[in-house]
């Protein structure tokens, strides 16, 4: 079983930055692919930004150049910083890894004011 735990979630202005902590626990972290995932109000969850064991990074179009996803293994944690944000961005974001099973967290809410 895997425990994921997200952090740094908050209320920033339009143009501003977040950094969004994924805390893992319970199985090797290295092996797992790790997601972000966000969902806004009244719309489906959508994917975000991936990074394999490997250290392969893929991107939805709407945040590229904007957001960037890394990963500390021997601290089992996975980072998701988010630069010129804009208020489109308002959602809770959702940690997910993915090895044979899948795993999420519980969420942290992002709220960008214009």
């Amino acid at each position: 079983q895997v425990q994921l735990v997200e952090s740094g979630g908050g209320l920033v202005q339009a143009g501003g930055s977040l950094r969004l902590s994924c805390a893992a626990s319970g199985r090797i972290f290295s092996a797992y692919v790790m997601g972000w995932y966000r969902q806004a109000p009244g719309k489906q969850r959508e994917f975000v930004a991936q990074i394999t064991p490997g250290g392969t990074t893929n991107y939805a179009d709407s945040v590229k150049g904007r957001f960037a996803i890394s990963r500390d293994n021997a601290k089992n944690t996975g980072y998701l910083q988010m630069n010129s944000l804009k208020p489109e961005d308002t959602a809770v974001y959702y940690c997910r890894m993915t090895l044979v099973d899948t795993y999420w967290g519980q969420g942290t809410q992002v709220t960008v004011s214009s």
